[in-house]
């Protein structure tokens, strides 16, 4: 028999991965930093969160791999990128888009993966690196909700990818538009709208069997 259409799916179905989009120092979580980049607020709990939940991913060996936006300085890479609301942002060299190390535990050595539009797929290596780690399932904080994460989650999930998206450990660029992206996503995949605490105990509960 086979099962009802819109079926829930496990949180973790096979391998997963932790993947970290655009925490940048300029991103929408680290005051301070212009952004070019219209955000929500609220970001610091974001930021305390992540970083324990990077922690956790850690724990229980996980992959997490940091996606980190980045264009030229003679913004020949932009293309319609500035067509809409945002204004010139993560610019190569500046300090406001580098990675927000201290703020999300990203150490030397750990899985990067730098990107020149929205989606972390659009012509990065994210795919060869998720195919050698035999990576399943995707689990997604970050921003902007409704641009970088919607688009590469879209991404994940046309490549056949299980997509979850942290609610909790995601920001819009509105309200609005952050609550129409996950409800999209939760569209494109039942159950993907997960909270964070259901991803700490999913990696617990990982760590007995990687210790067997």
């Amino acid at each position: 028999m086979s099962e009802p259409k819109n079926a829930k799916r496990p949180l973790i179905v096979g391998k997963p991965a932790l993947i970290m989009v655009d925490w940048q120092r300029g991103g929408p979580y680290v005051p301070g930093e212009d952004s070019g980049v219209p955000h929500m607020d609220d970001g610091k709990e974001r930021r305390v969160l992540v970083r324990k939940l990077v922690g956790a991913a850690r724990a229980a060996q996980v992959p997490v791999i940091f996606i980190q936006e980045v264009h030229r300085p003679d913004m020949v890479d932009f293309g319609r990128e500035l067509d809409g609301a945002e204004d010139v942002h993560a610019i190569e060299g500046k300090r406001s888009t580098e990675i927000a190390a201290e703020e999300v535990d990203y150490r030397p050595g750990d899985y990067f993966v730098p990107k020149r539009r929205y989606s972390a797929f659009y012509r990065t290596d994210l795919e060869i690196l998720l195919k050698g780690l035999k990576v399943q399932t995707l689990i997604l904080t970050g921003g902007l909700t409704d641009v970088c994460v919607h688009y590469t989650f879209v991404d994940g999930h046309q490549g056949d990818y299980y997509c979850r998206v942290v609610e909790d450990l995601v920001g819009g660029s509105s309200r609005p538009a952050h609550d129409a992206s996950l409800n999209a996503m939760e569209y494109l995949q039942a159950g993907a709208r997960r909270m964070s605490d259901e991803i700490f105990a999913a990696f617990e509960a990982l760590k007995p069997s990687l210790a067997a």
